[in-house]
């Protein structure tokens, strides 16, 4: 019995994809250096919860994503009536009393549960890319005859509506970036794709004149108009300060303990990057996105080699994520994209995301792990 269990555990091992782990982690484990430092370098709005609650995040992320990579991604496909309503009613819970905001931010974005507080954005990102890659492996071929892509459409906009009217345009965004990789991915007809570029212009400039409000527009033309820059210091501040903390490292920086520090709000999450800028310089920037960009590549060639469809829309989804977010975050902290409240992947402070991000890795390990047809620790497929 003994002997049977360590053979499960070391094919299990053997089926991980190691690089993949250890860059992910590698990734949380700098972002834990870098609040720790701020810590220590007597940053006021850091204090020592930051990184503690980092490292826990970290540890309950890696348990998740180590077992739900041992799950086969079908099995977990197959019961997604039981974590799709979780994820949708958390998120619901956000439009009742129980709905919290923080100093700063325009949503309500999180729950207090007990001593805790949860993003459940951040856990609808994962239950939509597996109900969503469901929904395409189902579909087939079928996809683009109206009635499923509608359906389709439907199923992206549910999610993707709701964070919005929660007043997180930021991560509805990301929403629907990752709903249309995905289907494009799945073989998206061109007629729907050169359909949906002509409807840009106009559903720009419907969204610019009726749903935005003045402080939306003005953090879209403040990049641009150095007068609105002086006329406003209060909504420049955040990515004036952040431009000069990234700049002021040079090229190796200032160093993590003890150096001339730049502060602007939010620097130990939407705007850590500023801080590698400062602390590390144009190398640690340099570096950091390269690492970002090996788990990006890492994520989508596990994609190409899924034995089915399936597992292919899973890695998608979360490469789509991934990417997106690193995207948005380095163009916040460079201003050429308007700030939005999008953290960085694995590095930024954030116990929900952490954790989230390494349960979507789990299930790109799993879609890894179970290329063949012999392993599966808790679910045998029928041949």
């Amino acid at each position: 019995m003994i002997k049977k269990g360590l053979k499960i555990a070391l094919e299990y091992i053997k089926r991980l994809d190691k690089v993949l782990i250890l860059l992910c982690v590698s990734a949380s484990v700098f972002g834990i250096v870098l609040l720790y430092s701020m810590y220590v370098n007597g940053f006021a709005s850091v204090n020592a919860a930051y990184y503690k609650t980092q490292i826990t995040a970290l540890c309950l992320g890696v348990a998740a994503m180590l077992v739900v990579a041992a799950i086969d991604y079908k099995f977990i496909s197959k019961i997604w009536f039981i974590y799709a309503p979780v994820a949708l009613i958390l998120t619901l819970l956000l439009f009742t009393s129980l709905g919290q905001g923080v100093e700063g931010a325009d949503d309500i974005g999180w729950l207090k549960i007990g001593s805790f507080t949860i993003q459940p954005s951040e856990l609808l990102k994962d239950a939509f890319i597996m109900t969503f890659a469901t929904h395409l492996y189902k579909v087939g071929k079928n996809m683009n005859r109206l009635p499923h892509f509608l359906l389709l459409c439907v199923h992206g906009m549910i999610p993707a509506g709701l964070i919005s009217f929660q007043g997180d345009d930021g991560t509805a965004l990301v929403f629907l970036f990752i709903f249309v990789v995905m289907l494009i991915v799945a073989g998206l007809s061109w007629k729907y794709i050169l359909l949906g570029c002509a409807a840009v212009p106009p559903a720009i400039y419907f969204v610019w004149n009726f749903v935005m409000q003045p402080h939306h527009k003005a953090r879209v033309l403040i990049l641009f108009d150095p007068v609105m820059q002086e006329q406003y210091p209060d909504r420049w501040y955040q990515q004036h300060w952040g431009r000069i903390a990234l700049g002021s490292g040079k090229m190796t920086g200032v160093g993590l303990f003890g150096g001339d520090y730049v502060y602007t709000a939010y620097i130990h999450n939407d705007f850590i990057y500023a801080y590698i800028g400062n602390a590390l310089g144009f190398v640690g920037c340099l570096g950091t996105i390269a690492v970002l960009l090996m788990i990006c590549m890492k994520v989508y060639m596990n994609s190409v080699q899924s034995k089915d469809l399936l597992g292919k829309y899973i890695c998608i989804g979360v490469f789509a994520m991934i990417m997106i977010h690193s995207v948005l975050n380095v163009g916040m902290v460079l201003a050429v994209l308007p700030v939005i409240g999008i953290p960085l992947p694995f590095i930024s402070a954030g116990g929900t995301s952490t954790v989230s991000l390494y349960v979507a890795v789990g299930l790109v390990l799993s879609v890894y792990g179970h290329r063949g047809r012999k392993y599966h620790m808790f679910y045998t497929e029928k041949e």
